[in-house]
């Protein structure tokens, strides 16, 4: 793979606070457009085979416009010859400039494609404005994977299996969901768990009812838990203040973890991004939901993870009598189908509820809680809506 980064000027949008801020609506709606329109120029070229996805990591102010600066993947064999596909993509790319903006007002001389950056200061660098277009130039791969690895939701692999489920079918491929965790009591898998940053884990209260001494905890990561990716030691547990261990209790159940130490962001081990507070997924969303849960109701966890294609079930469908019966509360979620069959099970439970936007970045929708034993019709399982408690997780986390 290599990476090219760029920068360019847009004069007919008007910088706002918001694009700040990566998940907001207004970074995410004019980086879609940004990167909808490079995808369809290099999907209509010549290099249509060898392009992966574009990326824009920043928008930032400028007098008459929005900076823009973006990250491009492409796939080289070992074999091609990349000084002539870099002059072939400064090609298409000034063609584009000319012919195919769509809305966007683009200063071409504005527009720069280079390598040349030092692989920690990506994100404070903005281009000196005001020179033509200069002979692109590969960034090194290590250089543009830290740029990912950095950055939310984002994951590289290019062959996803949708079609499997935690309680049957195949094992997630290496870095597929690589903000899984597993939270282990004196080593042993007891719950799922999400990185929203390098040190906070997000989870299921219910893992710790009776076991809440961090110095008892260990998280992994990595597709399998033995061995693992990677091992973190837990320093602190917070659990909702209004959580209560009665086992029938669903309400408030989240908790976050902090780990002794940062781990390091790779190919296999990623943040998730979390959502707006405001932000609303529709009934119907499609969602995966990962885990070492039981394949069985009652079964035991196993060392592979695995992952299930579900549907985000509307909240008066998942209360009716038949169903759960009014117990959905607003700080819950249901997903899976009535039919049954496809469902989290036991070992699942804090584990991550997830789907993908329109820029192929994955966002937190829930997080495992509860159900009516696995995948039983008429009785899909239960998350906490992350959204409910997105202003709870910012006071604790920072994240």
């Amino acid at each position: 793979m290599y990476f090219y980064n760029g920068t360019f000027k847009i004069t007919n949008v008007r910088y706002i606070r918001e694009f700040d801020k990566h998940t907001s609506k207004e970074h995410r709606d004019l980086s879609i457009n940004i990167e909808q329109l490079v995808t369809n120029t290099f999907r209509a070229s010549i290099l249509n085979k060898k392009y992966i996805r574009s990326h824009v990591f920043n928008l930032s102010p400028d007098a008459s416009g929005v900076v823009v600066e973006l990250v491009l993947m492409f796939e080289f064999a070992s074999t091609d010859n990349r000084k002539a596909f870099s002059e072939r993509i400064k090609s298409i790319l000034l063609r584009w400039l000319q012919t195919n903006t769509g809305g966007l007002k683009i200063d071409p001389s504005t527009f720069k494609l280079s390598g040349k950056f030092l692989e920690l200061s990506f994100f404070s660098l903005i281009l000196l404005l005001g020179s033509s277009l200069s002979s692109v130039q590969w960034i090194k791969k290590e250089n543009g994977e830290h740029l990912f690895n950095n950055y939310c939701g984002i994951r590289t692999s290019k062959s996803l299996s949708y079609a499997d489920r935690i309680t049957g079918g195949i094992s997630a491929q290496e870095g597929e969901w690589p903000w899984q965790a597993s939270l282990q009591l004196s080593g042993i898998h007891r719950c799922g768990a999400t990185l929203i940053s390098n040190t906070w884990l997000i989870t299921a209260a219910h893992c710790f009812r009776g076991q809440q001494n961090p110095n008892r905890w260990t998280a992994s990561f990595g597709t399998v838990i033995r061995p693992p990716q990677s091992r973190r030691s837990i320093r602190n547990i917070i659990i909702h203040e209004k959580y209560t261990d009665a086992v029938q209790n669903h309400n408030y159940d989240i908790a976050v973890v902090q780990l002794s130490a940062p781990v390091e962001f790779t190919n296999v081990i990623r943040m998730v991004c979390l959502p707006e507070a405001f932000y609303v997924f529709p009934h119907n969303t499609t969602c995966f939901v990962t885990g070492w849960g039981a394949l069985r109701n009652e079964g035991s966890s196993i060392n592979n993870l695995r992952q299930a294609e579900v549907k985000i079930i509307d909240t008066n469908i998942c209360n009716r009598a038949e169903v759960y019966n009014g117990a959905i509360a607003p700080g819950m979620v249901c997903a899976g189908y009535l039919e049954g069959k496809i469902d989290a099970c036991q070992g699942d439970s804090g584990g991550p509820l997830v789907t993908e936007d329109r820029r192929g970045i994955w966002f937190l929708v829930g997080i495992v809680s509860w159900g009516d034993e696995c995948a039983k019709k008429n009785k899909p399982g239960v998350y906490t809506r992350v959204t409910y408690y997105r202003d709870w997780i910012a006071a604790k986390t920072g994240v």
